[in-house]
Order: C-alpha cells, then sequence, then structure tokens
C-alpha cells in the first residue's frame, strides 16, 4: 500500500526551490508511472507565479497571541482503511471541499522502516509483510505527528520502494491549519489515536480493492500479477482481517464506498468547519493582532533592555537626514541606506558571543583574539524591504546563507498572514539575524520570529534588526520574545492611524525600488499588503 505523501512544505534546502521552481505537480507524461518508486511531497496550495518566484496567495493568518505563544493547534483528521480503498481518494476531496489554506497530507508509507540486508531479499521475492503493524516506525510518525498538530517545523522521512531504505533528504513539513494523516494501520497504535480529533474509516469492498490493487501494481510498479496475487493472499487479506478491519470500531465516521460517497464527505467537511470555528480564539470585532499589539505596546514605559540603539553620532545623524528627507532623490536614498545597513550590520554582530582564541601571527608571536562562539550565521529577510539589508549582511559575513519570509497584510482582516517561506537547512543550530527596513507595529516580526521559533531557532539566538523602529513595535516584539535582541539605527515614538512611523522615514520599499503603490496595493512598514 504505497501511496504518495501529499504535504505543504516550507523551503528547507531539501525542497527550497520554491522560489526558483515550479512546485511539485501531480503525475505527468514526463515522469513514468513505472519510476514513481519513492514517497513524494505534492504542493498545490493556491499560487501566485512569475518568472522567479512562486508566492501563497492564500495566506496563513496569526497561529499565536500578542504575548508570541501559539494558542492553536492543527485540527488532525485521521483516514484509515485497507489497501486500495480510496483513503487518497477521500483525503483529496476532503481538501478540495474544506477550501482550507495550508492543509497537510501526510501518508504512514513515508514511516516504513529501513529493512535490513535479510528483510529486503524477502521483499524482492513478495515475501516481506509491508502491511504488518511491525512493519511501521510508530515512534517516529508519533514524534512527527504531534510536533506537526503543535504548530512546529517537522521532516518526514523519503522512502524508497526499490532500496527498501530511506533517502538522505527528508522532507520538511510546516505551517498545518488541517493535517489529514492516512495509512492502512492509522488506527492501530494508541498514541497515534490520540492526536486525532477526527477518525473516518474508509470501507470498500474487497474485490474492489483487489482489482485497484491489481491496477497499480502492474501499471505503477510493473509488478506481475502472480506475485500481486501470491502477495494478497499471503500478507494483504490476513492483515486486514487481524489487524485493520477490527480498528473500524474506533472510527468516528465510517465512509462506505469512498471517494464515490458526496454524502458522507459533505457531513465530513461540515463537521471540520464547525470544529475549526470553536478552535479560534474569540476576538473583539475589529481587533487584530497588529491592534492587540497597540494596545500592548507600554505606553510612556522605558524602552526594553534587549533594545540596542546604534550611537547617534554626527554621521550616523548626517545619514538619517538624508534618507528621511522626502526631497531626497533615489540614487542617494540607496547609497546612504546601504552605508547605514552596513553600519547597522557591524554594530549588531558585537552582539554576538565570542570565545578567545590564540593565533600565531606570520613573525611567530601569538595573538590573543575572539572567534564566534557558535556554529555559524543565518541571515532572513522579511520580504520585500528587508531584502534589500542582504547585500550589506553578505558584505561583511564570508559565505552566510539566507532565507526569506514574506508576510502580507490581509485588507479584510487587518492581520497579517504568512505567504511564503524559505530556510536554509539545519537552521536550528544557527545564530539567525532576521532583517526588514522599518517596524511600526511589530505584526510582521512577531510573525517572523515566530516562524523561526517554529523551526526550532532558540529565541536568544534570534536578533532582529531594522533600520527604523516605532517604540510600539519595540514594545511588542520584547513583550512577547523577550530573548530577542533588537538592534536599530533610530526608534521614533509615534505611529499615525495608518501604522506608519511618525516622523518616520516614509515607505522604504517603494523609495528604494522606484516603485509607486496604486491605491489598491500598497507596501507598509512591515511588508506586501495586496
Amino acid at each position: 500500500n504505497h501511496t504518495d505523501s501529499r504535504d505543504l512544505t516550507s523551503g528547507d534546502d531539501s525542497l527550497d526551490g520554491l522560489s526558483n521552481r515550479v512546485p511539485r505537480c501531480p503525475l505527468t507524461p514526463s515522469l513514468s508511472p513505472q519510476k514513481r518508486t519513492t514517497s513524494q511531497s505534492k504542493t498545490e496550495p493556491p499560487l501566485l507565479r512569475t518568472d522567479k518566484r512562486t508566492i501563497y496567495t492564500a495566506g496563513r493568518p496569526p497561529w499565536y497571541n500578542v504575548t508570541g505563544t501559539t494558542f492553536k493547534e492543527a485540527f488532525v483528521i485521521g483516514l484509515c482503511g485497507g489497501s486500495a480503498s480510496g483513503k487518497t481518494t477521500v483525503a483529496n476531496k476532503i481538501i478540495e471541499a474544506l477550501d482550507v489554506p495550508w492543509v497537510v497530507l501526510l501518508s504512514m508509507d513515508s514511516f516504513y522502516k529501513v529493512l535490513n540486508k535479510e528483510e529486503q531479499e524477502l521483499a524482492a521475492k513478495n515475501e516481506y509483510n509491508f502491511d504488518h503493524p511491525d512493519a511501521f516506525d510508530f515512534e517516529l510518525l508519533v514524534t512527527v505527528l504531534r510536533k506537526l498538530k503543535k504548530g512546529k517545523s517537522i521532516k518526514v522521512p523519503v522512502y524508497d520502494f526499490t532500496s527498501h531504505c530511506r533517502r538522505k533528504e527528508w522532507k520538511t513539513v510546516y505551517g498545518a491549519n488541517v493535517v489529514i494523516f492516512e495509512g492502512i494501520l492509522a488506527f492501530a497504535n494508541k498514541e497515534l489515536l490520540k492526536l486525532l480529533d477526527m477518525k473516518v474509516f474508509v470501507d470498500t469492498d474487497s474485490d474492489i480493492r483487489l482489482i485497484r490493487r491489481l491496477k497499480r501494481d502492474i501499471s505503477q510498479r510493473g509488478r506481475d500479477i502472480s506475485g500481486i496475487i501470491k502477495q494478497y493472499n499471503k500478507f494483504v487479506k490476513p492483515a486486514f482481517e487481524q489487524y485493520i478491519e477490527p480498528t473500524v470500531q474506533s472510527a468516528d465516521i465510517v465512509v462506505p464506498r469512498g471517494g464515490e460517497n458526496f454524502v458522507a464527505l459533505d457531513l465530513i467537511v461540515q463537521h471540520v468547519h464547525s470544529q475549526l470555528e470553536k478552535v479560534r480564539v474569540p476576538r473583539p470585532v475589529s481587533v487584530s493582532v497588529r491592534e492587540s499589539a497597540l494596545a500592548s505596546a507600554h505606553q510612556g514605559q522605558p524602552l526594553p533592555k534587549t533594545l540596542s540603539v546604534m550611537e547617534s553620532t554626527p554621521q550616523v545623524r548626517g545619514m538619517h537626514t538624508i534618507i528621511r528627507n522626502k526631497e531626497t532623490n533615489r540614487d542617494e536614498f540607496i547609497f546612504y541606506s546601504k552605508r547605514l545597513m552596513r553600519l547597522l550590520i557591524e554594530h549588531a554582530l558585537s552582539f554576538l558571543p565570542l570565545k578567545p582564541v590564540s593565533v600565531e601571527t606570520p613573525q611567530g608571536g601569538v595573538y590573543d583574539g575572539k572567534r564566534l562562539s557558535g556554529k555559524r550565521i543565518t541571515g532572513v529577510s522579511i520580504l520585500r524591504a528587508g531584502e534589500t539589508m542582504e547585500q550589506a549582511l553578505m558584505a561583511v559575513c564570508k559565505d552566510i546563507r539566507l532565507g526569506k519570509i514574506l508576510i502580507q497584510t490581509n485588507h479584510d482582516t487587518g492581520e497579517p498572514e504568512l505567504h511564503y517561506l524559505r530556510l536554509p537547512k539545519d537552521i536550528s543550530e544557527d545564530y539567525v539575524i532576521l532583517m526588514d527596513s522599518t517596524v511600526s507595529t511589530g505584526a510582521a516580526a512577531l510573525m517572523a520570529v515566530r516562524v523561526l521559533l517554529d523551526h526550532d531557532v532558540a529565541e536568544d539566538k534570534i536578533f532582529l534588526l531594522s533600520l527604523l523602529m516605532a517604540e510600539m513595535g519595540v514594545h511588542s516584539v520584547a513583550y512577547a520574545f523577550p530573548k530577542v535582541r533588537i538592534i536599530t539605527t533610530a526608534v521614533d515614538k509615534e505611529v499615525n492611524d495608518q501604522f506608519h512611523i511618525i516622523p518616520g522615514i516614509g515607505n522604504f520599499g517603494d523609495r528604494y525600488f522606484g516603485t509607486d503603490a496604486p491605491s489598491d496595493w500598497c507596501e507598509s512598514d512591515e511588508g506586501m499588503d495586496f
């Protein structure tokens, strides 16, 4: 029962080509079915495609409160049923009908155990029982699903059914509002059952399942009829009767005839929608995360100790005078912004922990110096204006890795939404320099920090850098994440009712890139709004 696992992925190095390539699509003629031998990840969210970028048009709304704490878990639907019963078809039809952004389809097939040499020989002769509970790594499966339910970034193994082992590259999955978990033994483990908010058993006639299995294994896996029948009679049928069929008692809903039972599918979708409404945190009318940030910003309170404002030397103040001046032309704005960014990066690096080290000089002497106390530094920009700071960072930090996060404001709700994410592999071990040109309310910065925390980056290893911040944004970030180091060249006191910093710097992105936003499209101080 080797079906594909679909997931909505964040851009780890193993799959981070979201900005450089078209996302994985359903099987095309150029991919021969006979060669489709790995558990794959497919992404089919609403997309906006350009020549160089792919952007989620259905953004993920905040999944955390004003304190930065996750306030809701993903809703997990478990789909169980015999081999070729139509679980994946049911899952896909539920996804289509739900119309909910950021849905993850996780397949149990990704969690087969790695076979030893003896077991591989049995598998080659159709003598290994892939339908037995012992064939699955339930410990890893429970760990992964538990983290995914809590909103954390997780890595899913890619199982190669030819070699019967896991590939070196695992797939990163992140950002689920709804998780659909499907597998023949989805209800066979007690710890697994505890994680399922809704349990659906797909009940399909055994003759139909056998016919489907014959068609699938012959056309997609190049197997012969005699081998398929032998395996079915020896392993598949007995395993269904002994391990799978009895678990129907755990199901909340039984779906006869699988994906063709539209009445049952409608009931499932209605129930999921009602449950999603229940888990939403009630909010006062017209109160968004940004407005919550406004209310929580400690007006009149001292600025937090985690804030470091670069010394306002005559040089720094002179550059601010130039870039704040509305009459400054674009070339001068870019030139002096870059100078200021370079100074800001150099200033920020002084806060990184250093360890003493001694080196020998060319003259044979010993110099007692310092070296970074940690593995490496990664830069992450909040698109689009934060991207302007990357060049300064790369000029100062050799061979630095870069990530990108796109956060847009939903005009209907006033809340920030996560649309695009690309982070380097193993970022959890790094010191992360998070960059945005300006921070007014802190809403985009809050979301970006929450994303990094969900990817297991330590809070005290995150450095938020911005050319200009408002006091409100500083307080909001420090209140939610008291261990994040906040570093800027200047802090202004006010934010107007359009969430612009006063006196401010204007729309940094438009001034830097030379764009004029039309009336129905604008870029705030914290990201792009559509």
